[in-house]
């Protein structure tokens, strides 16, 4: 008897998980398009750029929104001869996300560079990749946090380097994400039109 009660309230617990909706940033490649992206410190035109999309995620947040910044991702298209079928530069460098919310600290992200590669056809460096990887967490947590009510402490690490990747340690980084809504910008005074 007791056996069936336990099954019972795990599959009520399972089917009553919260599913939610979020705006979730990805760093794209925007390979197999006529396209450029974003602009780097350089100048230096890439072609990629970091892009928002709506999930439906489940989980505990923000912890499963930043590793859903590492989810795959194929770009809808119309075009018969678009063929590219991932363009998520964190899957296609090999690239690994976690994410740890702790009481005091704040949420610790990792991003795990143990099996990175990025492919031939992805004009980009990896310290490119990265810094557009941060930007997307940034963004990313900067939504989620519109409807929170106190700020969000965040560390950023780069593990898993080896002796060719130790260099890019030093794009992890220590920032916080303020609460409550971004205020929107004035609104232009308007000119009532003019009939003719």
């Amino acid at each position: 008897m007791k056996f069936f009660l336990t099954i019972l309230l795990l599959s009520t617990w399972a089917s009553s998980t919260v599913i939610d909706v979020a705006t979730i940033h990805q760093p794209l490649s925007l390979h197999g398009t006529d396209v450029d992206g974003d602009l780097e410190e350089e100048g230096v035109t890439l072609q990629a750029a970091v892009h928002s999309r709506p999930m439906a995620l489940t989980g505990a947040f923000p912890e499963v929104l930043v590793e859903a910044v590492a989810l795959p991702h194929q770009l809808p298209t119309n075009h018969p001869d678009y063929k590219i079928a991932e363009v998520n530069l964190v899957v296609l460098s090999g690239l690994r996300i976690e994410a740890v919310m702790h009481q005091e600290r704040g949420l610790e992200v990792e991003i795990n560079l143990a099996n990175l590669l990025i492919p031939l056809e992805i004009d980009l460096t990896a310290r490119q990749v990265i810094k557009l990887t941060n930007v997307a967490i940034r963004k990313t947590l900067a939504s989620y946090q519109t409807l929170q009510k106190d700020p969000l402490k965040v560390t950023v690490r780069i593990v898993g380097t080896n002796e060719q990747t130790q260099s890019l340690q030093d794009l992890g980084c220590q920032y916080e994400v303020p609460a409550g809504p971004v205020p929107f910008p004035p609104a232009a005074k308007s000119t009532p039109a003019v009939s003719e």
